[in-house]
């Protein structure tokens, strides 16, 4: 990154409020903000003793930094490091996150501090969710798709080996700390994938930030901290309208998931392997949902080809022949969507599009008409 992107983000953050009562909390957005996570974390939680958890990568690069701004504020921690990559949202590394706190000894006044991408982020929300019955947590997300998704809105939890995230809680935050410095340490590709869920915001419901992304998104990747920090913050302030008006998923919320109901069955199918990342999942799954509203008359082939010509410019792919690796066929993928968490009463709902920005529920979708549509794109 050069200085002058390093210098264009201003140093002090900018917040954005998550209301929801007494469980509100902040997210700070900006630069250097690992550097003063001590002094935000003992202003917010006096007293609180912090238990890190975060995985062997993330531990290496950031961890002594953290522990560093914690000592400086007289706040106490301890650390549980994990293996890193999706094989980690599992039952085996909940119940060793969850031995660890209670050989800790971490009591109910005391908080889980999750430092890591949206692995990390899930479990450790889950763990915190469920030991004690419940304790304070605080989110600092590490990776781009962190930042703009999974640490915001309180949902935790881990994979099965019938799906995605089919088992976890509700469990919100006290506080989220984004720090846009540290997404210059990300590999490109998991840069690239957490741009994916930056994206899907402008597609679902803001099509002036998806203009945005178009003419921006070279500046994103080449580093831009402005560029970075207006992405993260319009994405936090899109989800949080969401989180605020449905923070338990019965109705508008579900708008987040456009591309997600492919992408998962995308990234069961592929086993978790690294194969296939989330954000690469979404992307996919967000053509196909683009594909699937146009099949279906909701929006034009023009819409598709600008989704797929944007993605396919920042080097995401578009297409499940892209993913590496054995093929999939269309009843592999069918049965894997009807495990997931939205199926109400056997049937599958889909996030649609009647344009960009105008995303829509619909649960009405024949499945002979998934099915074919899936057949088609399996040939593509």
């Amino acid at each position: 990154m050069t200085e002058a992107a390093a210098s264009s983000a201003p140093r002090s953050p900018t917040t954005v409020v998550v209301d929801l009562g007494d469980r509100s909390y902040d997210i700070l957005i900006g630069r250097d903000i690992i550097d003063r996570a001590g002094g935000e974390i003992a202003e917010r939680l006096p007293g609180a003793r912090m238990a890190i958890v975060t995985d062997a990568n993330v531990a290496d690069t950031h961890l002594r930094t953290l522990t560093r701004s914690l000592e400086a504020a007289d706040v106490e921690y301890v650390s549980i490091v994990v293996p890193p990559g999706e094989g980690t949202k599992s039952f085996a590394a909940f119940e060793t996150v969850i031995e660890a706190l209670l050989e800790a000894r971490i009591e109910r006044s005391d908080a889980v501090l999750a430092l890591g991408g949206g692995v990390v982020g899930d479990l450790a929300g889950f763990a915190a969710g469920t030991v004690l019955r419940g304790i304070r947590f605080v989110q600092m997300p590490t990776s781009l798709l962190a930042q703009v998704d999974s640490s915001v809105g309180g949902k935790t939890g881990i994979n099965s080996t019938l799906g995605k995230n089919l088992v976890g809680a509700f469990h919100q935050p006290k506080l989220v700390l984004a720090d846009i410095d540290l997404l210059d340490t990300l590999a490109e590709r998991d840069f690239r994938a957490g741009y994916a869920e930056v994206v899907k915001y402008g597609l679902l419901g803001d099509a002036g930030f998806f203009d945005w992304l178009e003419a921006e998104g070279g500046r994103l990747a080449a580093g831009d901290s402005a560029a970075r920090t207006r992405a993260v913050r319009r994405s936090c302030e899109m989800k949080v309208d969401l989180v605020v008006r449905d923070e338990t998923e019965q109705g508008d919320r579900a708008l987040l998931n456009l591309g997600h109901t492919f992408g998962h069955a995308l990234e069961a199918a592929a086993g978790y392997s690294g194969r296939l990342l989330h954000g690469e999942g979404v992307s996919i799954g967000m053509v196909l949902a683009f594909g699937l509203s146009e099949k279906l008359g909701h929006c034009t082939r023009a819409d598709v080809e600008r989704v797929i010509a944007h993605l396919s410019d920042v080097g995401l792919p578009t297409r499940i022949s892209q993913i590496p690796g054995k093929r999939f066929t269309a009843d592999e993928l069918m049965a894997l969507m009807a495990q997931d968490k939205k199926v109400k009463r056997g049937r599958l709902t889909f996030i649609l599009v009647k344009g960009i920005g105008r995303a829509f529920i619909a649960s009405d979708v024949p499945i002979e008409t998934v099915q074919s549509f899936l057949e088609e794109s399996l040939r593509q």
